[in-house]
């Protein structure tokens, strides 16, 4: 364990709060004006902890396999607990959509996996890091055009189609960044295969 663990460990352990604070701000007596900066707050802190593990890792000569675990499980946590919450609320993602995530993230998880038990080792792909990017990117987005519902600026119909229209997006190009893995990847794959 080291400080750059602890940054990753902090993002797994504020995802919770997502869930918690969008369905019971009521119960918890936070204004509705309110809630899309806590929200906010919590995807900077998130945001800004997933910076500073790996800046703080490298910085520190402290890269380890640990550490190469729970960084990408950990911006899985963050990204798709937000996304399933705004399923329900306001939002109204279609699951589906939200699933698209939530596979692609289990489907390569899963083939690194198998591959790491024969003795490959899969390397991250830039399109990964992009993908992670564009996600929190829509995320940001997303609150921020709560901040305007909220006070009566635009409508809920407008806040629903288009935070469907920037998801898809985020959805597109994650399914892209499946076939830009396996494909960059595909030799490996075959030798870990092939090797069972």
């Amino acid at each position: 364990m080291n400080i750059a663990h602890f940054f990753t460990l902090l993002r797994i352990f504020i995802s919770p709060l997502f869930p918690v604070i969008y369905f019971e701000y009521q119960w918890l007596g936070i204004p509705l004006v309110w809630l899309p900066y806590l929200l906010l707050g919590l995807l900077i802190i998130c945001e800004c902890s997933d910076l500073f593990d790996g800046f703080l890792a490298r910085r520190r000569n402290q890269v380890t396999d640990l550490g190469k675990v729970l960084d990408p499980m950990a911006d899985s946590i963050t990204h798709i607990s937000l996304f399933l919450t705004f399923t329900q609320g306001m939002i109204q993602l279609p699951l589906l959509l939200i699933f698209v995530f939530l596979y692609r993230d289990l489907f390569i998880s899963t083939l690194r996996t198998l591959c790491a038990l024969r003795g490959v080792v899969l390397a991250a792909r830039f399109s990964g890091k992009v993908k992670a990017v564009i996600q929190a990117t829509v995320a940001f987005l997303i609150i921020l055009l709560m901040i305007p519902y909220t006070i009566g600026l635009i409508s809920l119909d407008i806040l629903q189609q288009v935070s469907l229209f920037l998801v898809s997006i985020a959805a597109l190009y994650t399914t892209i960044s499946v076939g830009d893995y396996v494909f960059a990847n595909r030799h490996y794959i075959k030798k870990a295969l092939e090797s069972t």
